[in-house]
């Protein structure tokens, strides 16, 4: 882990983390995902450092959205609506 990494890691907390992530889906058309991935790209950090700070919420929904678009080995079972 780079040392910015570690600065970046250090100023959020699972909680703020994931309040800013929600704060960022709430704001525009985006999805979790999405959200996340830009917010890496704007603080340099890591997906994988990122991870670690994602509450439990936010993974399973980040996991449906990808069972949605394909992108996961094994599909999560859902629920017919």
């Amino acid at each position: 882990m780079t040392p910015e990494e570690e600065e970046v890691l250090l100023s959020y907390n699972s909680k703020t983390f994931s309040s800013e992530i929600e704060k960022m889906v709430a704001r525009g058309d985006t999805s979790y995902i999405d959200a996340v991935t830009s917010f890496c790209e704007k603080n340099g950090m890591e997906i994988e450092t990122a991870a670690k700070l994602c509450n439990k919420q936010i993974k399973a929904i980040m996991m449906s959205e990808a069972s949605e678009l394909n992108l996961m080995k094994e599909k999560t079972p859902r629920l017919p609506v």
